[in-house]
């Protein structure tokens, strides 16, 4: 039997060998050319030299390699590479290392890098910069360029419309697919370097249609574009959240929606790429304010990190001092018993615990959409009543261990009575706190944890002392 639980765990152990080393080949960074690099920065070696040591990589690999190392060592190989680095690293950049290498760059080297990069993601580069210097920029790249920038920058942050790429293939509805096709291959004709669709327009330039590319190389060339189109896409206006932009590509599985102004004309063409990169942002957004912190400071340095943190720290503070005013209203009943002392962590720490499970799963819910006003009063519920079974089955064990390390039923009782109460305070908490800020217009993530904190540890010392004083005293 241990031969075969050994030869187990050594096929188990040949095989997470094997995938690491699939993984290993399929991603083009590793330590030894972090090393290598970082070396080569700081014996100042030849430019040539560096270049050789980054060519292999792709951009995503090259901006991997940027943000582990320092500040110098970004700069010493920015400038190393010159001319021969690829700009489409800035598209893949974390954005506190992008905005640290930004700041070292002159108008000319960024006007040159927008005009290089996608248009969506050149407008992402563009709305990070200061106002003064973003108009530098603007006004040394082409005038036609120019246009589509300030149009997207003129929408809302954090909009369809900052999304979209204005490189768009579009055709009028009352041509056939040969038409199509030689229009495609026409070496005068400048197309995006990849779409998936083509958008059909009407006269006016409203979408009206799209066509996937697929059926139109399997369609005969004398069919008409409006018989294999997708007639009546999704139209996403300029001004839409990228929240809800990215509910509506999740929720339909598309891979491109044009992008309309308000007269309904074609402005641009969102992508679904970008929409993932959305929806990373978004959730690593929640992620971050549901641990109290306002943005990724992973790269940021110990000043601006310390400034993220101490605000929020200052508000969980002021909570703390309410719960701990709690427990000072009791103060003679601890001193009477040091047993409450013992156990009153524990009550409030599974309030905390329980509720912060029905606080992550509701704030998921409300960001795609599931949890509304339509089903709020069957959600709460359903929390409540699951805060209040578990509290009772917790109460039985917490009673039963109270009872035999303590020696005293009464003892065992009151803190099986708070332990439910606790629970069902924090079932409900949980759901009541998102909807409550959302209602506000503010973002649940942001503050829900800290109200729920507060209110677990208000609720359970106040329950649990309180009744001790009446009950044991």
């Amino acid at each position: 039997m241990a031969d075969l639980d050994e030869k187990k765990r050594s096929d188990d152990a040949a095989e997470e060998a094997e995938s690491q080393d699939a993984f290993d080949e399929l991603y083009g960074l590793d330590d030894e050319t972090v090393e290598a690099c970082a070396s080569a920065v700081d014996q100042e070696q030849p430019a040539d030299a560096l270049r050789a040591l980054v060519e292999p990589l792709h951009a995503a690999d090259l901006a991997d390699l940027l943000e582990r190392l320092t500040h110098d060592q970004r700069v010493g190989l920015l400038r190393a590479l010159g001319e021969d680095l690829d700009y489409e690293v800035f598209s893949y950049l974390d954005y506190s290392v992008r905005d640290d290498l930004v700041d070292v760059l002159t108008v000319k080297q960024l006007a040159a890098i927008v005009a290089d990069l996608e248009s969506d993601d050149a407008v992402d580069l563009l709305e990070d910069l200061p106002e003064e210097r973003q108009q530098e920029v603007l006004r040394a790249v082409p005038a036609a360029e120019r246009a589509f920038y300030e149009r997207s920058l003129s929408y809302p942050e954090e909009s369809a419309g900052r999304l979209m790429r204005h490189e768009v293939v579009t055709i009028p509805n009352f041509w056939t697919v040969g038409q199509t096709i030689d229009y495609m291959r026409d070496e005068e004709i400048e197309l995006p370097d990849d779409f998936y669709n083509v958008v059909v327009v009407s006269p006016a330039y409203r979408p009206v249609g799209l066509l996937q590319l697929s059926k139109l190389l399997r369609s005969r060339r004398v069919v008409a574009v409006s018989d294999i189109m997708e007639a009546e896409p999704k139209l996403v206006p300029g001004d839409m959240d990228q929240e809800d932009v990215a509910f509506i590509f999740r929720q339909y599985g598309l891979v491109e929606a044009p992008v309309v102004e308000e007269s309904g004309r074609l402005i641009g063409v969102l992508t679904f790429d970008d929409v993932v990169d959305v929806m990373d942002e978004e959730h690593e957004d929640d992620i971050l304010k549901l641990g109290g912190v306002s943005e990724d400071d992973f790269y940021a340095d110990i000043f601006r990190t310390t400034r993220l943190r101490f605000s929020w720290l200052l508000v969980n503070l002021g909570t703390a001092i309410v719960a701990s005013l709690v427990i000072a209203l009791f103060e003679d009943t601890l001193e009477k018993a040091v047993a409450l002392a013992v156990l009153m962590p524990i009550v409030a720490s599974m309030g905390g615990n329980a509720g912060t499970q029905t606080l992550t799963v509701a704030v998921r819910a409300q960001a795609v959409n599931e949890l509304t006003a339509a089903n709020a009063m069957r959600i709460i519920w359903k929390e409540v009543i699951v805060g209040g079974i578990n509290g009772f089955l917790f109460a039985i064990i917490m009673g039963l261990v109270a009872w035999g390390w303590f020696g005293d039923p009464m003892l065992g009782g009151v803190i099986a009575f708070a332990m439910i109460a606790n629970l069902i305070v924090a079932g409900l908490a949980g759901t009541l706190i998102p909807l409550g800020i959302e209602r506000i217009g503010q973002d649940p993530a942001v503050a829900s944890t800290v109200f729920l904190t507060t209110i677990t540890d208000v609720v359970g010392f106040f329950v649990f002392l309180g009744l001790a004083s009446v009950v044991l005293l």
